[in-house]
């Protein structure tokens, strides 16, 4: 079954891949060891940063393939425990402290926080909440504000080059790469036959929808993702079971069903 060295799958973490509150990856054991016995490729692609994605990476067993870090703003080549340090986040940070009081105020950054106080807004543990704020592209944060305010926040970072993507909890800022970017350019170098993208929140969407399968992962603590442009055309396939459970049945799913096709193809 040689077409499975030939298939790559992308996906998010928390509340996909991982639960998004105990942070276990173990429901989805089944699956990934299948990716592994078949040397498909796993690309984790997350808003956690190089450090964190090293350690998840090398406990999940991915480590041979790149990851994408901090939201599609960094990549985190195979093997390799952190990026080269850049002056991106610092940059942004220098940004942010240069809006308006008033709307600077509703963004509380992950560098605006003691690692106590991130722990209590992620519920990482303390190590966690240290690798969390090791950042080189990228500023997450809470919004408390309204959607007026923080439309009014990020037409103050646009002369600046700074956006932003909402994830399943956080806002993060950055100067424009996202994940759809950095797997692209994995697509590009790599050539898969097939690939195939998980993920649960709205910065996934492009991710979900450059894929040849999209997978959205069912998170019962946020609104569904609406209709995506290729779910008409039945790329878009929606889990029932949240989290690691349903990304495990779907993707044992779709191997299954390639196999089959393989099967025919050779038959």
């Amino acid at each position: 079954m040689t077409y499975c060295s030939e298939l790559i799958v992308f996906t998010d973490l928390d509340g996909t891949l991982i639960d998004h509150h105990t942070y276990d990856f173990s429901p989805a054991a089944k699956a990934i060891g299948m990716l592994d016995r078949m040397s498909a490729g796993l690309v984790l692609a997350s808003s956690k940063t190089a450090p964190e994605i090293y350690r998840l990476r090398a406990e999940i067993g991915c480590d041979a393939w790149p990851a994408i870090v901090e939201n599609g703003a960094g990549v985190l080549p195979p093997l390799v425990a952190k990026t080269s340090q850049d002056t991106q986040y610092l940059a942004i940070r220098t940004v942010l402290d240069e809006t308006p009081a008033e709307l600077r105020g509703l963004f509380r950054g992950f560098g605006d926080v003691s690692t106590d106080e991130l722990m209590a807004m992620t519920g990482l543990s303390k190590e966690g909440a240290v690798l969390a704020q090791s950042r080189s592209f990228s500023e997450p944060g809470l919004w408390s504000g309204t959607d007026t305010e923080r439309d009014q926040f990020l037409t103050a970072l646009a002369p600046h080059g700074v956006s932003a993507q909402q994830g399943g909890r956080f806002l993060t800022l950055s100067f424009g790469a996202n994940k759809v970017d950095q797997m692209q350019k994995i697509v590009q170098s790599y050539n898969p036959r097939y690939t195939v993208a998980l993920g649960d929140a709205p910065n996934d969407i492009e991710m979900l929808e450059y894929a040849d399968i999209g997978i959205i992962v069912a998170n019962p603590t946020r609104p569904p993702l609406p209709s995506l442009r290729t779910e008409g055309a039945g790329r878009i396939i929606r889990t029932k079971q949240a989290g690691p459970a349903g990304w495990n049945l779907a993707v044992c799913d779709i191997l299954e069903r390639l196999e089959r096709e393989q099967d025919l193809n050779n038959g």
